[in-house]
């Protein structure tokens, strides 16, 4: 069965996050959405009413008919709640801004005053369908459109009348007028029709009658409710006022309470300023670090070469050493070869003075 009717029509929407009353405790709220969802005033002008409507999905979560005797009632910045009797529950709107919230109340206020004023007008209708008819002094209708109530034996007898003699002894004689009446088939059409129209409105007031004692039952758990929520008030009124009783102690409390809270304060700036401190040697000692890395890679550095250039010095002291050992070694070759040379030439020289003695001594 479709929420919406086809006579219906959407004329304010606004988005705002819906609740109802818990049923259990009557204290709760009970988020219906997940999220903001449109809540929109149908108006159904063939009946003439208005109603609150909001879907999550294909999911009514509010069906709610405005009645006159309905309150909006803003319980802070941006909530507003009121009770439907016939749902027998309290819907309640989040709304996003203050603003939303005070427009959707000015149009619930708006819609509550025609809903009113459609019941009223209803009523009146009903009203003139139940009055009897006005005669005038001579007997005869004033209007025969105007709605006639007349007694049931009147009616019995009309019909009664309509099919009977002129000569029937079980009942009274008419009179002249109401033969008259009796007789004229118009007005018989009329009196059946005037006769549906009461069985009609006898119904509607039935329906209405069952309608408003079950409302009454709603209204006795709804009466219940408030009366505990009246209650629970009521007690913590009283809390509040013992509490109240307390005040030179609660303030002298809050004295000193703000005053360890300064000094918490006073204590917490210090301890920034000190960790802000903290941070710049931190920062100081990562810079620090990093150089000391730094220094430490050149110095490995600086070792390995050093250890290189060792290995290379000591290959060369040993080379020198051989190479002194060689030399050492062909300085007493070559001092041999001196001695031998200088035998030699002393030979020589010797054979060469021999030489000489002797070519003297033959020429």
């Amino acid at each position: 069965m479709s929420t919406i009717t086809m006579g219906e029509q959407p004329i304010y929407s606004t988005r705002a996050h819906v609740f109802q009353i818990d049923p259990n405790t009557k204290k709760n709220w009970l988020p219906t959405s997940k999220h903001a969802v449109t809540v929109s005033y149908f108006y159904d002008s063939t009946r003439n009413v208005y109603r609150i409507i909001s879907l999550d999905g294909t999911k009514a979560i509010i069906n709610s008919t405005i009645s006159p005797n309905m309150t909006f009632t803003k319980t802070s910045q941006k909530f507003g709640q009121w009770a439907d009797s016939r749902a027998n529950t309290v819907y309640g709107l989040g709304f996003s801004t203050e603003h939303h919230l005070a427009k959707f109340a000015e149009k619930f206020g708006e819609y509550k005053e025609a809903a009113r004023l459609a019941k009223e007008k209803s009523q009146e209708k009903m009203d003139m369908a139940m009055s009897p008819s006005q005669e005038s002094p001579g007997g005869e209708l004033s209007s025969p459109l105007t709605p006639v109530t007349p007694p049931m034996e009147t009616i019995n007898g009309t019909d009664d009348l309509c099919d009977s003699t002129p000569n029937s002894d079980s009942r009274p004689e008419p009179s002249q007028n109401a033969l008259a009446f009796a007789h004229s088939p118009v007005m018989t059409k009329h009196w059946e029709a005037e006769l549906e129209a009461l069985k009609g409105n006898n119904a509607k007031l039935t329906a209405a009658l069952l309608e408003s004692t079950a409302n009454v039952k709603q209204w006795k758990q709804q009466l219940a409710a408030y009366q505990e929520e009246a209650e629970r008030l009521h007690k913590r009124v009283t809390e509040l006022e013992c509490q109240s009783n307390q005040a030179p102690v609660i303030k002298s409390q809050k004295t000193e309470l703000n005053q360890t809270i300064e000094e918490l304060e006073n204590t917490l700036r210090d301890k920034e300023e000190e960790m802000e401190r903290l941070k710049e040697e931190l920062e100081n000692m990562n810079d620090l670090m990093e150089q000391k890395d730094t220094l430490t890679q050149k110095l490995e550095e600086t070792e390995l070469r050093s250890r290189v250039l060792e290995e290379q010095l000591s290959g060369a002291e040993q080379r020198l050493e051989e190479n002194q050992e060689e030399q050492e070694s062909f300085r007493k070759s070559l001092r041999t070869m001196l001695e031998l040379l200088d035998g030699k030439i002393f030979e020589l020289t010797e054979l060469r003075d021999t030489l000489a003695r002797l070519i003297e001594e033959a020429s």
